[in-house]
């Protein structure tokens, strides 16, 4: 995985002027405190950033934290943002990359000032490397990559210079523009830079400028067969822009000098580099090599399987673009690697549906509950969100034949057993309350039906004489009810770092053979029998719910998005 930044204060921000800015740092981020330093000091009249994926793979939770930094900064402090493309690898780039990676981008609530690609600056990478053959400092390489690796040395040995390494200027731009017309096959040349094979940073012992590659672009076609490598292109593409805070993860702090090396020698405009900690989250892998492998190896759906951590993935499980920018915000900016517990990305989506998501009856594994006492139908008061007085009511019928589900009845239950049982009394969610008689059973001696019957003064759920009853239950009216698909998502891993497998074993080795269970004779409240693609509901007592793009008139499909409270840790 390459370059990509993360962000803390994406959501509630606010543009702040020159007049604004004090000498006062309390509250803010080690970028913030640089940002505004440079405000004041008048480095620069306005801060650009940019967001520079590679069109390679979806983008994941790590990206979304990248996107909130860059385009939460620019906005705080009246500028702007970039999505630049770092599409120099045509093998493995596509167009489905950059339409989705722009989606995603727009979905989480931001719209980029320009729209560039690496590829638009081909001409002048080529121009300004031809710079640097003229200044002596690259040279054509003949070597193979493996020679090439071999010959960098170690931390502790120095490299060794290749034999081609004083190839006359005049050499090596014909050689260069010859690579350049195709002269050469894949690996047969390339081009390096001459710094020092003997530097303490590796990065710095003749890095890879360019290599030969004859693959059709997504952009450009056949009209390049040569690429710049990234270190090579992301700081001059940078300078291009006038981007004044490259922001990058830490592991690309040892490429900083090599980005400032180039920017110096050919004294472009001075782009700088600043490095924090990635997003690292537990219960997940977010390289896309393995992200890539569980999608073509068919351990999940695709790209947007709503166990991925993509944000194609989140969106589809019924994550909100507001609750990833708070996690976002509340998880900070850090100089040093952490592990994020799964629980906080979750903790900050029920606080954001707890707001907004409807509230209806669903019953995933549903027995049948009979009133024997009751006749008729009627029609009763629900109320869809108690957190939102505008969202209102709703009517839903109630009759004598119900169903509830499975796990709400017990035939001989334990102390403290507050749902039903034979002669024990529950209320049912906006209707009566009810006492079990009996119940029906099959040859193998399995419940198949429950029979009871209901208090007619307990309408609404409260008794005239006072009695309390501590039971609540959910229930749907098995004469109205829609048939449903439900399928029930958990955490794809089952280790807090599949990453570090044991000696032996890869990350595959900790699938979650759990993380998808598919309920089919699921029961649901008439009311959604119109509910659209991605429209979320909170199934009372049962969790979070999106439907699906799946989900068609005749066969509804609902995601869970997650439950009411974390039960990670009991199933621990």
């Amino acid at each position: 995985m390459k370059r990509f930044c993360t962000f803390a204060n994406c959501n509630q921000m606010n543009f702040l002027s020159m007049d604004n800015i004090t000498d006062k740092t309390q509250g803010l981020n080690f970028l913030e405190e640089i940002i505004e330093n440079d405000l004041q000091n008048n480095k620069y009249k306005e801060i650009i950033t940019r967001f520079p994926p590679e069109p390679n793979g979806y983008l994941h939770i790590g990206h979304a934290k990248s996107i909130c930094l860059n385009f939460g900064l620019a906005k705080k402090y009246g500028g702007k943002t970039n999505l630049r493309f770092d599409d120099t690898n045509p093998v493995k780039e596509d167009v489905e990359y950059v339409d989705s990676i722009k989606e995603d981008i727009k979905w989480l609530g931001f719209q980029w000032a320009e729209e560039n690609y690496a590829s638009d600056y081909f001409e002048q990478l080529y121009q300004w490397a031809c710079v640097l053959i003229k200044k002596g400092l690259a040279y054509v390489d003949d070597q193979s990559l493996e020679e090439i690796r071999l010959n960098r040395g170690t931390v502790q040995t120095p490299g060794k210079d290749s034999p081609y390494r004083n190839r006359s200027v005049d050499e090596n731009l014909d050689l260069f523009q010859a690579m350049r017309a195709g002269e050469f096959a894949d690996g047969e040349k390339i081009l390096r830079a001459k710094i020092d094979m003997a530097h303490s940073n590796m990065h710095m012992r003749d890095p890879l400028l360019y290599r030969i590659v004859h693959s059709e672009h997504h952009r450009t076609g056949s009209k390049w067969c040569i690429y710049p490598m990234y270190d090579y292109a992301h700081g001059q593409s940078d300078s291009i822009e006038n981007i004044t805070h490259s922001i990058c993860t830490l592991e690309f702090d040892v490429h900083r000098p090599l980005y400032d090396w180039f920017i110096e020698q050919l004294d472009i405009f001075p782009s700088h580099q600043y490095e924090f900690a990635r997003l690292n989250l537990s219960y997940t892998v977010m390289s896309k090599r393995k992200l890539l492998q569980l999608v073509k190896e068919g351990f999940v759906s695709g790209w947007d399987d709503p166990r991925m951590p993509t944000i194609s993935g989140f969106r589809r499980r019924g994550y909100t673009p507001e609750a990833i920018r708070n996690f976002c915000d509340n998880i900070g900016v850090a100089k040093r690697d952490n592990l994020i517990d799964y629980s906080r990305l979750e903790f900050a989506l029920r606080e954001d549906l707890n707001k907004r998501a409807k509230r209806v009856m669903a019953v995933l594994n549903p027995i049948k509950l009979i009133i024997d006492n009751y006749e008729g139908e009627e029609a009763l008061e629900a109320i869809n969100n108690p957190e939102d007085e505008t969202a209102g009511t709703r009517q839903i019928t109630f009759s004598n034949t119900l169903y509830i589900e499975r796990d709400d009845f017990m035939e001989n239950p334990p102390s403290k057993y507050f749902r039903l049982a034979i002669g024990k009394e529950v209320r049912l969610r906006y209707a009566y309350f009810v006492t079990c008689t009996s119940v029906e059973k099959d040859e193998a001696g399995n419940v198949t039906a429950i029979h009871c019957t209901y208090d007619p003064l307990s309408r609404g759920g409260n008794s005239p004489d006072g009695r309390k009853v501590k039971g609540t239950i959910h229930w749907v009216n098995a004469k109205d009810c829609i048939d449903a698909e439900v399928r029930l998502f958990d955490r794809l891993f089952t280790e807090e770092v599949p990453d570090k497998a044991e000696e032996g074993k890869t990350f595959l080795d900790y699938i979650n053979k759990d993380s998808l269970q598919i309920l089919r004779n699921c029961k649901l409240e008439k009311s959604l029998s119109d509910a659209l693609h991605l429209e979320k509901y909170q199934f009372e007592r049962l969790g979070y719910f999106l439907v699906d793009y799946d989900s068609k008139p005749e066969s509804i499909v609902f995601n869970r998005t997650c439950t009411l409270k974390d039960s990670w840790i009991k199933q621990q």
